[in-house]
């Protein structure tokens, strides 16, 4: 396995592997990485012969105030994982060398970002396109696999695949969970034991929402009461940024639940916002 930290050096790569006739795998990553991650490594390594996993930590994507400082870092530890989860090359470039002084240029996507986190973080997702758009010009992936867990993200980064002709194909892999139904993220390791246990209250209330679902209630309105209830009976000291019901690709939001509706919510506990989601219908 092969780590690369210039980007001459893996623009070099990338051209030589492409001139080799190999179908290039991407994984972009901010790295702390944990199962979900390996799980998107593993599946892209079934659709090409070389997987690249990138790991950054991407400034562009905080807010003033945000967790930039203190989020999680482990290169050493990612770099083993990624080894033996049959990851090809790892790209780790830095900062300094992605946003040299006097750097102006940004990508955006309009619309699918005026919603849900982007409307929660403004300047977020501006800050997502650019670093993944840089990453495809360095890296030139065949295909590109997110998880469904940052399901915004995905469906913004998939408009700008498409947008800007980028010849790649686009995955989207199922949300990995711990046993207790929480979703994996990097910034789990925030909680203490009391508070990890405080965290389901998320995929509790995302299963109280299907349940409903199941049993024919389709008000949004309805839903969203009973998922509030339950994330405070979870956590009592729980804010709630939002809960969302939306169309699947559009991000539209529905006021009754039908085909290819969403559910997606961002809630701040102890200090640590989680998001997640789950398709109703």
């Amino acid at each position: 396995m092969k780590i690369i930290r210039s980007i001459k050096k893996m623009q070099s790569l990338s051209r030589q592997l492409v001139a080799d006739g190999l179908t290039i795998g991407l994984v972009p990553t901010m790295g702390f990485l944990h199962d979900g991650h390996l799980s998107l490594i593993k599946t892209t390594l079934k659709k090409s012969n070389v997987v690249i996993t990138t790991i950054f930590v991407n400034p562009t994507q905080f807010a003033e105030g945000e967790d930039l400082s203190k989020y999680p870092r482990d290169e050493k530890g990612d770099i083993r994982k990624i080894k033996d989860a049959g990851g090809t090359i790892v790209f780790v470039p830095k900062p300094e060398d992605i946003y040299p002084d006097g750097y102006e240029t940004y990508v955006n996507v309009e619309s699918l970002t005026q919603t849900l986190e982007g409307k929660s973080r403004p300047l977020h997702f501006r800050g997502v396109t650019t670093i993944v758009a840089k990453l495809f010009n360095i890296t030139r992936p065949d295909v590109v696999v997110f998880g469904m867990k940052d399901f915004q993200q995905a469906m913004v980064l998939k408009k700008m695949t498409t947008d800007l002709n980028y010849p790649i194909k686009y995955l989207i892999a199922p949300t990995v969970r711990e046993k207790d139904g929480l979703a994996m993220s990097s910034r789990n390791k925030y909680f203490d034991a009391s508070q990890r246990i405080e965290a389901l209250c998320l995929s509790h209330a995302l299963k109280k929402a299907k349940q409903m679902v199941k049993e024919n209630i389709k008000d949004c309105k309805l839903i969203k009461k009973e998922m509030k209830t339950v994330i405070k009976a979870t956590c009592k000291t729980a804010k709630i940024d939002y809960i969302a019901f939306t169309d699947f690709e559009t991000l539209a939001p529905t006021k009754i639940i039908k085909k290819n509706t969403i559910c997606s919510l961002a809630v701040r506990l102890h200090n640590v916002r989680l998001i997640d989601n789950a398709k109703l219908m």
